[in-house]
């Protein structure tokens, strides 16, 4: 009889065990985040380094460009993304789960471009070579510089150029001026490169988001919740303790402590209650900016479509942000 004994008891084992396996939770999936090297962007990588997304599945991925963003995006690599508000709408166009929780930034100085100390001017562009990241925002930013003088980039010779080769083929004549940002701007600019332009010229209309899928927000709401509360309280950490921060965040980006916290002059970084504010339907201020911008994108064939921009804005995180 004892067999038969030791052959129930591990039936019953198993059974149990089985139960006991069944009812184990499996880790939720990652909520992958794109971004870019953007003085923008780096209080997200500040809250992994200061430990705020320690046990949660958010996940931080490197790309060479907003480009590369929009591809991850399209390509489903990525659920959420740190952008350029024209990047955005790009997407939107075709992509209608797109949604902005947050405004990260808006540029006040720190998109421009720099040409060669002898040009002195906009007008001087004409007929000379100008790299330019082939991005909307690229397109954007020259074609509203040139604009402004009564040219159109078919006055000037384009160079395409991803971010990674503006030193390098300014520093060796390859180009006359570029259209840049971050840290090839600021070491561009401590060599004498010039600024022709910027972004404080064209003040409200290079605005940097961070959106998220619809499928993500519905699916991952508690994740996306704790992306922003850590963003949010990396900010509070940037504003308080720079010389700190700063420090965490320089070595990523290729620049000095200094040199960073130099950089962030160029922008503004609206702080929770101005994003409460921004992205509620009650003040129209952003997407009529949006608007404004969606238009000059469609008006010069930076969009293959118009975008209902409408559902775009989604507040209900940075309403119930805390930490």
């Amino acid at each position: 009889m004892k067999p038969r004994v030791c052959f129930s008891f591990s039936i019953g084992v198993a059974i149990v065990l089985f139960a006991l396996v069944g009812c184990v939770k499996e880790p939720p999936p990652p909520l992958r985040v794109g971004t870019n090297v953007w003085p923008g962007y780096e209080t997200l990588y500040l809250a992994r380094s200061l430990g705020y997304y320690d046990r949660t599945p958010i996940r931080l991925v490197d790309y060479p460009s907003g480009t590369e963003q929009v591809r991850a995006y399209r390509n489903g690599e990525i659920e959420a993304a740190g952008i350029s508000l024209d990047q955005a709408l790009v997407l939107a166009a075709t992509e209608p789960d797109v949604r902005i929780v947050t405004v990260m930034d808006f540029s006040a100085g720190g998109d421009a471009i720099l040409g060669k100390p002898n040009i002195k001017n906009l007008l001087d562009l004409k007929g000379r070579r100008v790299g330019v990241e082939s991005t909307a925002l690229g397109a954007f930013v020259i074609t509203r510089a040139l604009g402004k003088v009564g040219l159109s980039p078919k006055d000037v010779q384009i160079v395409p150029l991803q971010v990674s080769e503006h030193e390098r083929a300014f520093k060796q004549g390859k180009i006359d001026a570029v259209v840049t940002f971050g840290p090839p701007m600021t070491k561009l600019l401590a060599t004498g490169a010039k600024i022709l332009f910027d972004s404080r010229q064209i003040p409200g209309e290079i605005v940097d988001v961070l959106i998220v899928r619809s499928s993500a927000i519905q699916n991952q709401p508690d994740t996306v919740q704790a992306l922003i509360n850590g963003r949010f309280r990396a900010l509070d950490y940037l504003q308080s303790h720079p010389q700190d921060a700063a420090s965490r965040i320089a070595p990523r980006t290729g620049v000095t402590p200094s040199q960073f916290l130099q950089s962030l002059a160029g922008l503004s970084q609206p702080n929770l209650q101005e994003n409460q504010r921004l992205l509620s339907k009650d003040d129209p201020t952003l997407l009529n900016s949006i608007n404004l911008l969606a238009k000059v994108m469609l008006e010069n064939n930076l969009l293959p479509k118009p975008v209902d921009t409408t559902p775009l804005l989604d507040d209900r995180f940075v309403k119930q942000a805390k930490w």
